[in-house]
């Protein structure tokens, strides 16, 4: 079984949507569920500015990750915060992971607005996000004053916040692009987000994690795509694209200078 046929087989069990206040809701051909989202007002409410609840499965992540991954080695901590406290651990190059691992935590802190029609809703409030990033990608402080190095971490966060900004969700399948027109980021080609199983040398078992009080933690991978496999994606479906991956032997692994499988 391929790398992208194991991700299928994974996402017949989820909900296949694609996500972008819900203004109107479309289905494409391929099956995708499109939200529109209205700007939010620039004032804020000064309760989102300070988040009440924070780091509440911070440890039962960071074990879930040693267990399954490595201990991280260093976590890049929020200073200032709005709607939820989000923390980016880093798991350095390794000879049984030799990339360099980011994932998030606290976007869990609190549950995302799962649609009442999806099966089992309740396994689906929960999620932190992660992007596999190759061993030699510039990672610091200091590296990170460059957007060329900064990007993947900028959308990790942006996207954490994103269902609790918009009082949506965010789960496989789900695309979400750099602005209304997917416009290109930093210096690669990518112009969107998509959302699916980090199934990249991590065992099943790492995709869901059980808290201590019940509740059920989705890790997603971060994976940038073209504007061109995003609209493929929303006519043929995320399995045509997959499909495309295979093909092309794209794994979730960030290389900005892989091919466009849907450049014409």
């Amino acid at each position: 079984m391929s790398f992208w046929d194991k991700v299928k087989k994974i996402m017949s069990g989820g909900e296949d949507e694609s996500s972008t206040e819900k203004k109107d809701v479309e289905i494409t051909a391929g099956g995708s569920t499109i939200y529109r989202y209205e700007d939010q007002p620039e004032e804020k409410d000064p309760k989102d500015l300070f988040p009440e609840v924070q780091c509440v499965y911070l440890e039962e992540i960071e074990e879930h990750l040693t267990k399954y991954i490595a201990e991280p080695d260093l976590v890049f901590h929020e200073i200032i915060s709005e709607l939820v406290h989000i923390d980016v651990h880093w798991i350095k190059p390794s000879a049984n992971y030799p990339y360099n691992i980011l994932v998030t935590s606290g976007m869990s802190d609190l549950p995302m607005n799962v649609p009442e029609e999806i099966d089992d809703k309740e396994a689906y409030e929960r999620a932190e996000l992660m992007v596999v990033l190759p061993a030699d990608w510039k990672i610091g402080d200091e590296e990170f004053q460059d957007d060329n190095n900064y990007w993947p971490v900028y959308f990790l966060k942006r996207l954490a916040r994103f269902p609790h900004e918009y009082k949506t969700w965010l789960g496989y399948g789900h695309t979400i692009p750099n602005g209304m027109e997917a416009e290109e980021i930093a210096n690669t080609g990518f112009g969107c987000m998509l959302l699916l199983p980090p199934m990249l040398s991590f065992d099943e078992e790492f995709l869901e994690l059980q808290t201590k009080d019940g509740n059920i933690i989705n890790f997603y991978a971060m994976i940038p795509v073209y504007k061109e496999e995003m609209d493929f994606k929303l006519e043929e479906g995320t399995d045509a694209l997959l499909d495309l991956f295979d093909e092309y032997g794209i794994s979730e692994l960030v290389d900005i200078d892989r091919p466009n499988v849907c450049r014409k």
